[in-house]
């Protein structure tokens, strides 16, 4: 028999040994599993269970010693007494007896041994003997207390470290599916973080981003191509409990460029020394190139309003000179001047208006039954009359073509945009196609030219409101940017598509469909009444 203190020396010995174990252990799971196993040892049961406060304050049980998970829920209304009473009280020791009945076990003695962190119980193990002749010493229950304290505090810290990594991931998640680029720096402004957007916006896998300035990835440049983040880095140049900031352009790896907005959130020691940020980039490259058409809408339409303006003020002025005598041609001549000047005015407000439509989600069609070649022999017998003999127009619609569901004065603006693009963007001259064939349940129409061509690159923007193609000639010519911005609207409008296809120095056609109208059910015919006999 060892002597009480040998004993005593041997127990603290143990539960050193055993908190050791437990401290090292930060999965929560393993560590219940252990717990439990050396608290059933210890008391020497039979069974056990280690249950836990949940959110609400209530026991739950999170891991047992020789009890099948099947066997958990009969002990629910035991957990529910212990959350009510005390556990050495009249209705805990009931239930115990009701539970042994149900699992059939010989559950003849149980120890509860709370566990307490502080003030806070965090949870509660339950050893069940199939024995009564065990019992306790002062100095076992000293024992037995020591182990319920130091196994409270162990499962507190995995509870702890498994709500710091359930947090962690919650916030991981969140950075990763944001829709906005999200970085972070190291003291040393080099990237340790790197979200999936921000591959999308920069074209950086993270893995060759990571531990890179964040200069080199991102090189933030100006119209000028200034590198801002090394000439302005925000993080430099803004107080010290500022959110700085900072716009620009990207390149991306592929060769485009992306206009963004980069706010950073610096973190700062006690010295106020820099330690690192988070950096919250955003795709600000429709907004910025909307403020590029909107202030090239501003100059063009300047330029179109002037014009007019002044040439019907000139002409105005000159009919209204007394000391000047006008022959009747020259005053026709003036006031037809005065009167195609009103009409391109006309012309451009209606367009500005079907604009303003478009964008409130008001463009009206009545579409009615329609022959399409029709419309477009009309409108090119009317632009012909105006231009030169540099110009040959042909008119190649397939035979037969079936009509077509589509608003006749829609269409015929459709036609007018597209043929007046055409001379317009021709200097030279050429032969100027419209045609057509008929294709399933639609019509396929084109306008083709021998002009200058379009950019492949300004192809994707060319129906954008206000959008002009970027060279000599555009420049050189009148207009809004609006006519394929509405041309596109009515054909969608309608149901169809358009699309172009162009060279540079070749020409361009465009191409769009139209839905075929319904076929007609025949006319009933009325037979004359016939007396019978």
């Amino acid at each position: 028999m060892l002597e009480p203190n040998d004993r005593r020396l041997q127990q603290r010995d143990y539960v050193l040994r055993l908190a050791r174990a437990m401290a090292a252990q930060l999965d929560l799971e393993r560590l219940l599993n252990l717990v439990i196993a050396q608290a059933v040892n210890l008391l020497v049961g039979n069974y056990g269970l280690i249950a836990l406060c949940n959110a609400a304050g209530h026991l739950e049980i999170r891991a047992a010693f020789n009890l099948p998970l099947s066997s958990w829920a009969a002990f629910e209304d035991l957990m529910g007494a212990l959350d009510r009473y005390e556990p050495h009280a009249p209705e805990v020791s009931m239930e115990i007896r009701k539970v042994a009945a149900t699992l059939q076990l010989p559950l003849r003695q149980a120890v509860a041994l709370p566990l307490l962190v502080g003030e806070q119980q965090v949870g509660m193990l339950l050893i069940f003997r199939a024995a009564l002749n065990v019992g306790f010493t002062a100095d076992d229950r000293q024992f037995l207390g020591a182990f319920a304290d130091f196994a409270a505090i162990a499962v507190h810290n995995a509870q702890l470290y498994e709500a710091a990594n359930a947090e962690r991931s919650r916030l991981d998640t969140i950075i990763e599916q944001s829709a906005d680029g999200m970085m972070m720096l190291d003291a040393r402004w080099r990237i340790t973080r790197f979200n999936a957007a921000m591959e999308q916006l920069t074209g950086w896998p993270r893995e060759e981003a990571i531990g890179r300035p964040c200069a080199e990835v991102l090189a933030i440049h100006n119209d000028r191509g200034t590198n801002l983040c090394l000439t302005a880095c925000p993080l430099q140049a803004f107080p010290l409990d500022s959110h700085p900031a900072i716009e620009g352009w990207v390149a991306h790896r592929d060769g485009h460029e992306v206009y963004v907005g980069l706010s950073y959130s610096p973190t700062r020691d006690a010295a106020g020394r820099f330690v690192g940020a988070i950096g919250n980039v955003r795709d600000l490259t429709k907004q910025k190139r909307e403020e590029e058409l909107q202030a090239t809408f501003i100059s063009v339409m300047s330029h179109e309003l002037k014009t007019p303006v002044s040439i019907i003020k000139g002409y105005a002025s000159t009919l209204s000179r007394t000391d000047v005598s006008l022959d009747a041609a020259t005053q026709h001549e003036l006031l037809t001047g005065i009167e195609e000047e009103a009409d391109r005015l006309a012309n451009l407000i209606a367009d500005l208006l079907e604009v303003s439509r478009i964008q409130a989600g008001g463009l009206r069609i009545h579409p009615t039954e329609i022959d399409a070649a029709d419309i477009a022999a009309q409108v090119v017998s009317a632009l012909a009359a105006t231009t030169d003999e540099r110009f040959e127009f042909q008119l190649r619609f397939e035979h037969a073509m079936p009509a077509v569901l589509a608003d006749a004065e829609r269409l015929r603006m459709v036609f007018s945009n597209l043929i007046s693009n055409a001379i317009k963007y021709s200097p030279d001259g050429g032969t100027i196609r419209v045609g057509g064939w008929h294709e399933g349940a639609h019509v396929l129409i084109y306008v083709s030219d021998e002009g200058i061509g379009i950019a492949a690159d300004e192809i994707p923007r060319l129906f954008s409101r206000f959008y002009r193609v970027d060279n000599r000639l555009a420049r050189e010519t009148q207009g809004s940017g609006l006519g394929l911005y509405l041309t596109k609207a009515i054909i969608e409008a309608h149901g169809g598509r358009i699309w172009v296809d162009s060279s540079i120095g070749k020409g361009s056609r465009f191409t769009f469909t139209l839905p075929v109208a319904p076929p007609r059910l025949p006319e009933a015919t009325t037979l004359p009444s016939q007396d019978h006999p």
